[in-house]
């Protein structure tokens, strides 16, 4: 009776849309992410970067109204957040785990501490709600029978996401740039006896990291929600690390685990929708139980970049 309802035509469609929408934050992520480490630095303060520019997203949309302000600001939020990184990593030589871990934990107290301040009378529950980005049909696209429904009827931050794989792509590896960007995260010291100027490239790669995962802030926070609670990009930061990594550091392998990842998320909420009987703790903790599993089984085969988290220092 449960698999009949699952494979009704419109829970199908449903799932499917739901994949898209739920692919959207954590690609956004896993795109900067990509950008960053293939430079050699590894930003495992994603998760507070994320967290920091929804809040940030979030606060200046419902003090001002203005949407497009508050996605700009989410991104310039992550960008500055993670160049706190950039320069503890790069150039004072701090451990990179110790930094991002650190950051992860400012980013939590800061954005609890902001929220009690700017809602002193209210709790996470009933907070001020927000217009989160109105979806998008696009015209023609959007009427093709089922594949319209499921792909062209998304906000533009969704969009975006998805035209920002084949970006990244081209970026890294059809661009002098990209390929110079490669080179810091293989052998730093052999780009800087070619005359490439590793700090300045690796903070450029970081910062545009940050401004990606602030884009992902964003969509968690006024793109799809009507509301901010602390805490609330809920792992999808370190989802978007291990999507990094079992796509091999490639922009269309990690295209496909983001979207097999959040057909997970999609599915499970679904699944409680139908009346299962299975304890919903154990459906939420699927994507993320595959992400250990992807751990394991992918960590032996993927071709990590070989400085990835060495710091450099020049001679």
């Amino acid at each position: 009776m449960i698999l009949e309802k699952l494979l009704q035509t419109a829970i199908i469609i449903n799932i499917l849309v739901a994949t898209v929408r739920f692919a959207t934050p954590i690609l956004l992520a896993a795109m900067g992410e990509l950008i960053t480490e293939r430079a050699g630095i590894m930003n495992l303060g994603l998760e507070g970067t994320m967290l920091m520019a929804a809040f940030i997203g979030f606060l200046v949309m419902e003090k001002t109204g203005s949407l497009i302000l508050g996605v700009c600001l989410a991104c310039l939020a992550g960008g500055i957040f993670c160049l706190v990184l950039a320069f503890m990593s790069i150039s004072l030589h701090v451990d990179q785990t110790i930094t991002g871990l650190s950051l992860n934990l400012l980013a939590a107290g800061v954005t609890l501490f902001w929220f009690r301040i700017a809602y002193v009378k209210l709790g996470a529950a009933d907070s001020p709600l927000v217009t989160p980005l109105v979806p998008w049909k696009i015209p023609f696209l959007s009427d093709i029978p089922v594949v319209g429904q499921v792909l062209f009827t998304h906000n533009w931050l969704t969009y975006l996401a998805f035209i920002i794989v084949p970006v990244v792509w081209f970026f890294l590896y059809r661009m002098k740039l990209g390929l110079q960007l490669r080179s810091l995260g293989e052998d730093p010291r052999a780009a800087d006896m070619m005359g490439i100027r590793v700090t300045r490239l690796r903070y450029f790669a970081v910062l545009c990291g940050g401004l990606l995962a602030g884009l992902a802030g964003a969509f968690i926070s006024i793109g799809s929600v009507e509301r901010f609670f602390p805490g609330m990009t809920a792992g999808r930061g370190w989802l978007a690390i291990v999507i990094v990594i079992a796509g091999n550091w490639k922009p269309l392998r990690i295209l496909l685990a983001a979207l097999l990842f959040a057909f997970l998320d999609a599915f499970q909420l679904q699944v409680q929708s139908v009346g299962i009987t299975i304890p919903y703790q154990i459906l939420l903790a699927l994507p993320y139980v595959l992400a250990i599993v992807v751990m394991i089984i992918g960590r032996a085969k993927s071709v990590a970049p070989e400085s990835l988290g060495v710091p450099y220092i020049r001679d």
